[in-house]
């Protein structure tokens, strides 16, 4: 841990010789705050999602709608956590008002024009996690929370892809014998 000003800073987990808004393949895991069952139950070996999980799984369909560059492959919400494949495919431009301090008038003014947006992998995923609380938490579930980090995985090679969607797709299979050992939080 490093300081600044005076206050432990955590390290960022990202890699820092990589830019990530890379057109790119990502894996990513979000869990809730404790760990605590949000989104459902696995029954049958099958995940079903209550009405808090079907907001997670609205919101991440959505994600794709509201950002061009992006798209979504294998994805699968659990009781208290989230995995999902995330495509970005470069920046997109888009229009953006600027709001400028008018000095002779003591107000404002706003600029459009058209800037180029990075849609790193840290954007999209905050964006995600912060729609869906406040969805959440206006269906009167204010106890509702994410753990304050994710995991993700750059996806190296083919195989890989096909051993993280494999992971993901039987993630509802394993629950009942992986679900309480931290050691699978975050691992593949």
């Amino acid at each position: 841990m490093t300081k600044f000003k005076n206050t432990f800073q955590i390290e960022s987990a990202r890699l820092k010789e990589w830019d990530y808004s890379n057109p790119w393949w990502y894996y990513v895991t979000i869990d809730t705050k404790n760990h605590i069952h949000h989104f459902g139950k696995v029954e049958n070996e099958k995940m079903i999602l209550n009405d808090l999980g079907l907001i997670v799984e609205s919101e991440w369909l959505k994600t794709k709608l509201l950002r061009t560059n992006v798209e979504l492959d294998y994805f699968v919400v659990m009781p208290n956590h989230f995995h999902g494949i995330i495509i970005i495919n470069g920046s997109e431009v888009e229009t953006h008002r600027v709001r400028l301090q008018n000095k002779e008038t003591n107000g404002d003014a706003f600029d459009a024009s058209l800037r180029n947006v990075k849609n790193c992998l840290s954007d999209i995923i905050r964006g995600f996690k912060s729609a869906v609380t406040k969805r959440i938490c206006e269906s009167c579930d204010t106890r509702f929370s994410w753990q304050p980090r994710f995991y993700d995985r750059i996806i190296r090679n083919e195989k890989e892809l096909y051993n993280i969607r494999k992971y993901i797709e039987q993630n509802p299979l394993k629950w009942e014998l992986e679900r309480d050992l931290p050691e699978n939080i975050f691992n593949l």
